[in-house]
This record gives C-alpha cells, sequence and structure tokens, in this order.
C-alpha cells in the first residue's frame, strides 16, 4: 500500500492516468449508440447487426469485469491496467478500420475484454496507491470527472459521426491509450494483493460468459426461428445451470453464491435487473428514434440525451445524502416510477417532435428517477455484505447490470415486434419504439414494487459508496476495495 499525496506531481499523475482510462470505456459505452443509424447504413447491416454492435461489448465486459479485478490483486493492478488500456485501443483501432459489420462486431468483443480489464483496474489504483486521508478525495475527483466524460460522450459522439464520420468514435481512443499507458508506467506504482494463491475461476468466467452468449444469440436471431436459435437457447440455460453447479462446488469461485444469503443483497440486485434492462433498452431505442423518426441529426441526438447524464453528474451526491437521513426504501421506490414515468412522456416523441415540448420533459423526468435511485442503490448493495466483500458486492451488482442491458438490447426489438429493417422506415419504428418504451415502464414499475416490498433500512456503521459523482447510465458505480467506514 503505498502513500501518495494527492498533492504531489505523482498523485496527480495517477489521477489523470486512472480518468484516461476509465472515461475510454465510459464514453464508447455512452457514443456508440449515436452512431448506430450512420454504421447500419455505412456498412448495409440489418438491426441485428446494430444490436449485436452494442452487445459484443457488453458480452465480453460483463462477463469478464469481475475476473479482470482478480488478475490486477494476482499479477499486479498498474500492469493489468495498461494491458487493458493497449488491447483496448487495439481493439479500437481494428473498429474504426472495419471493412464491414462482422469484423466491426468481432473488435467489439475484443473492446469488452480491454475494458474488462482496465474498468476495475482504474479504481483499484487509486485505492492502492493514495494515502487513506486522501483517498476519499481522489476516488471522488475520479468519479467526478468520470461522469463528465459520460456526459460529453453523445455530444462528442454526434460531432464525430456528423464531421469526420463514425469511425473517429473508435479511433480516438488511439491517441488517449497512447497517452495514457505511459503515463501510467511511468508515475503509477505497483500494487498487487501477495495474499492471492488461489487458482483464477476460468471455468466459471467462460461458463457464465458462454451463457450470456448463447442467450443474447436466440433473442437476436429469434425472428428466423430456425434450429439454430433453439439449440442456441438449449445451451445458454445449459451453461448457466452449469455455471451455478460449478461456483457453489469450487473453493475460490468468481462469484460465491453465498454472497447472495443476504436477502437485502439478493433483493437489490432483482431491482438491478428491472431498472438497468430498462435503460439498457431505453438509450439504444432512443437515440435510433430521435434520428430515425424525428429527424435529428447525430449530433443533435446525442446532444438531446445530455439531461439524464447531467442530472446525475450534478445530484447524484445529495441523493445519496438524502438516502443516508430518510433509507433506501423510498428512493429505490420512487426512482423507478419517476423514470416509468419519463419513458411513457418519450410516446409523445414522434415526427417533427419539437425538443422543448416532447423530448426534454420526458428526459428530465428519467434523469430526476435516476438521480433519485442509482446512488442509494449503491449504496445498499454495499450495506447488504460484509465490509470485507464489499468490493465484489459491487462487482457483482455492476456484472448484473450491464448484462441486463445486454438482454434487454437483445430482447427488446424482439418484444415490440421490430423487424430487420426496421430503422429504415420512420413509421414501422415509431410504432415498435412505442410498444418498447411500455415495456420498460412496466419493468421499471415491476423493480419498485420488488424495492417496496423487499428493501430495508440500512444497519448502523455500514458501508458507503466512494464513488459520490456518478454520470454514467449504463451501470451504477463500481466501488473499490478496501471499502471505508460510514462517516458520522
Amino acid at each position: 500500500m503505498s502513500d501518495v499525496r494527492l498533492s504531489s506531481p505523482q498523485g496527480k499523475w495517477i489521477l489523470l492516468t486512472t480518468v484516461l482510462g476509465s472515461s475510454m470505456a465510459m464514453l464508447d459505452s455512452t457514443v456508440v449508440n449515436v452512431a448506430l443509424p450512420r454504421i447500419g447504413r455505412d456498412l448495409d447491416a440489418d438491426l441485428a447487426a446494430l444490436q449485436w454492435t452494442v452487445n459484443a461489448y457488453m458480452l465480453t465486459l460483463a462477463g469478464l469485469i469481475l475476473l479482470g479485478g482478480s488478475l490486477g490483486d494476482r499479477y499486479g493492478r498498474r500492469r493489468i491496467f495498461v494491458v487493458g488500456v493497449v488491447w483496448f485501443a487495439a481493439a479500437s483501432l481494428l473498429c474504426g478500420l472495419a471493412p464491414n459489420a462482422g469484423v466491426l462486431i468481432a473488435a467489439r468483443a475484443l473492446q469488452g475484454v480491454g475494458g474488462a480489464l482496465l474498468t476495475p483496474g482504474s479504481l483499484a489504483l487509486i485505492q492502492a496507491s493514495f494515502h487513506p486521508d486522501d483517498r476519499g478525495r481522489a476516488v471522488g475527483l475520479w468519479s467526478g470527472f468520470g461522469g463528465i466524460g459520460a456526459a460529453v460522450g453523445p455530444f462528442l459522439g454526434g460531432w464525430l459521426v456528423d464531421g469526420p464520420g463514425w469511425r473517429w468514435v473508435f479511433l480516438l481512443n488511439v491517441p488517449v491509450a497512447l497517452l495514457c499507458a505511459p503515463i501510467a508506467v511511468r508515475h503509477v506504482p505497483e500494487s498487487g494483493d501477495g495474499r492471492i494463491h488461489a487458482r483464477f475461476d476460468v471455468l466459471g468466467a467462460v461458463l457464465g460468459a458462454l451463457a450470456l452468449a448463447f442467450v443474447t444469440y436466440a433473442l437476436i436471431e429469434a425472428r428466423t426461428a430456425s434450429l439454430a436459435v433453439v439449440v442456441s437457447a438449449v445451451a445458454g440455460v445449459a451453461a448457466g445451470v452449469a455455471f451455478v453447479v460449478v461456483e457453489k462446488r469450487r473453493p475460490d469461485p468468481m462469484m460465491p453464491l453465498d454472497i447472495f444469503a443476504s436477502r437485502q443483497f439478493t433483493a437489490v440486485n432483482l431491482v438491478t435487473l428491472c431498472v438497468y434492462a430498462a435503460f439498457g433498452g431505453f438509450f439504444f431505442l432512443a437515440a435510433l428514434q430521435l434520428q430515425v423518426v424525428s429527424g435529428y441529426s447525430a449530433l443533435g441526438a446525442g446532444t438531446a440525451l445530455l439531461p439524464t447524464t447531467a442530472l446525475m453528474l450534478l445530484f447524484s451526491a445529495r441523493s445519496g445524502a438524502l438516502a443516508d437521513r430518510i433509507g433506501p426504501r423510498i428512493p429505490l421506490t420512487v426512482g423507478p416510477l419517476l423514470c416509468a414515468a419519463g419513458m411513457l412522456l418519450m410516446l409523445r416523441v414522434g415526427e417533427d417532435a419539437s425538443y422543448v415540448v416532447d423530448v426534454l420533459p420526458a428526459l428530465l423526468v428519467l434523469g430526476l428517477g435516476m438521480v433519485t435511485l442509482v446512488a442509494p442503490l449503491t449504496a445498499t448493495v454495499l450495506a447488504s455484505v460484509d465490509v470485507a466483500r464489499a468490493g465484489l458486492a459491487s462487482g457483482v451488482n455492476n456484472a448484473a447490470a450491464r448484462a441486463a442491458g445486454l438482454i434487454a438490447v437483445a430482447a427488446l426489438p424482439l418484444v415490440a415486434g421490430m423487424g430487420e429493417a426496421a430503422y429504415r422506415s420512420p413509421g414501422a419504428f415509431d410504432e415498435a419504439f412505442g410498444r418498447a418504451m411500455a415495456v420498460c415502464a412496466g419493468l421499471l414499475v415491476l423493480g419498485a414494487g420488488v424495492a417496496f416490498a423487499t428493501v430495508r433500512p440500512l444497519p448502523p456503521g455500514c458501508t458507503r459508496p466512494e464513488c459520490l459523482h456518478h454520470g454514467s447510465v449504463t451501470a451504477p458505480p463500481l466501488e473499490g476495495r478496501p471499502a471505508r467506514k460510514r462517516l458520522g
């Protein structure tokens, strides 16, 4: 454990490195949705290919993010972080040069592997490098700058798509990595956990990723009703069962199932699945709706979606403080209901929609709902387990949110009745979008019901989130180890 002070030159270099690294992954998860219509047109891709463009990345990221944190603990957090940054940049270069949709999808899957290595590593480096007196402020700055990056993402993505072209959404990661990796090697101290000697749960990671992959394939390709779809669905269920069996029997599992012995932890993860499935589906389809139906440019669509992220960045810390005073049950019930109302308001967004009258009110209500629920959700997850397992609990919750978004992007177009060419027909897409928003609102109401029925007050002296400023719309904040005790 190092004692680097935040005010020192080395401390500033460490903070810059971790912000750059995490921003690469966070930006990529928000800007790609804005580029989808142009990608589909340039590569002559159908709706399934656009779904895979999003899901290939989320699949490997969700399946391997817990393993990525363990690799850093074993082999050195700086080493794995740098490997992740370089890997992510190489995959981004391949995305930017992709000649067809197949290569782009494969490159996106590789990007997710890099994201799984660098995302947990960026926060772990702060936890391991800074003096305990500066660690909380460093994490706060890291999460705040990360939130700013998430807020800038859709705007930047839209500008790139309308200007140099969608390929620069990916190519921009290369110079960022060329800046980030050398700084990390030169200025960030190496750290790890010398007490770790257990084998990696590679089998568990592989089975978990395969279960998600097979189920995702079955949902995206279900329109064909082919034998491959049936086989994939059965294989996905079988891999999921095998994952549970393996994790139950292994002495050092990637995801210890006994963590779900906490009813509160299980309940909050069920809420997470509901709300982040709705969010994943919404942000995938909303960027398409604004461009395909309402006639927005990519820049216009990206800018239009900024209010949700900006509200989260500005007010998530205050929402967490409110939940500390009144308990998590009310925020976790009211927040999803507000989000559901925001998504129903999106039904007004059609052809020639007015931004001020139609789009902005929906996004403001949605953003207020996200502000209300995200910080209390993270606090409740951390409070539901022992302090020593706070990092694991956060990782499981983060992976659950990403998996929920993955499944939603795969299933929602099918449930809403979108055909392969729906995004090329404004009328057909508009009708299906309305059905999809109703499904998303239903998921959020279900999440609110689960929270109201199951969430209990937080115990005194429990852990509290360190990432107080949060702007990501794709997953809850990832908390590092060790967790701090609640102050006061």
